[in-house]
């Protein structure tokens, strides 16, 4: 699962992303920000941070100031902004790529039969989760609605 963390992080982008689809966006107070995406104030200000450091997000001082994207929604990678706020996203350490670490309790990771099942499920949610952007989360898919409706309580 995501951390509560990540969500206000994407809430914060959609709400940026939104403003950039505008005929004449605005640079976004941490204020409307908050507000528009309905995230606690006193968390935007550090995941902002972190995602102005990664280039993602620019800000600007003074009275027009604000926040504003600089990357276009279709070249935000969710893996990346994965990473960037939750860290690694391998289910086992043995299979980061980027934070690759043996497990303590393995003898022998070629015939690790933990380490293969969860590597061929990896793979998979790999293969999906790095063709995703930003871009993808501001549109609505028959396939995400179908999804919705089957996990709404008492369906």
């Amino acid at each position: 699962m995501i951390t509560q963390k990540m969500k206000y992080a994407l809430k914060a982008l959609l709400a940026l992303a939104d403003e950039a689809a505008q005929p004449v966006p605005q640079a976004l107070t941490i204020e409307e920000i908050a507000r528009r995406s309905g995230t606690p104030k006193r968390f935007l200000e550090h995941i902002l941070l972190e995602i102005r450091n990664a280039g993602v997000i620019a800000s600007t001082r003074g009275r027009a100031g604000g926040y504003t994207l600089v990357q276009a929604p279709r070249d935000i990678s969710l893996s990346e902004l994965l990473r960037l706020i939750d860290g690694p996203i391998a289910p086992l350490p043995c299979l980061s790529r980027r934070s690759y670490q043996r497990c303590e309790d393995c003898s022998d990771e070629a015939t690790c039969r933990i380490r293969k099942v969860f590597a061929e499920v990896f793979w998979s949610y790999l293969l999906i989760i790095e063709s995703l952007t930003l871009e993808d989360m501001l549109k609505s898919t028959e396939v995400s609605t179908a999804v919705l409706r089957e996990t709404e309580p008492g369906q």
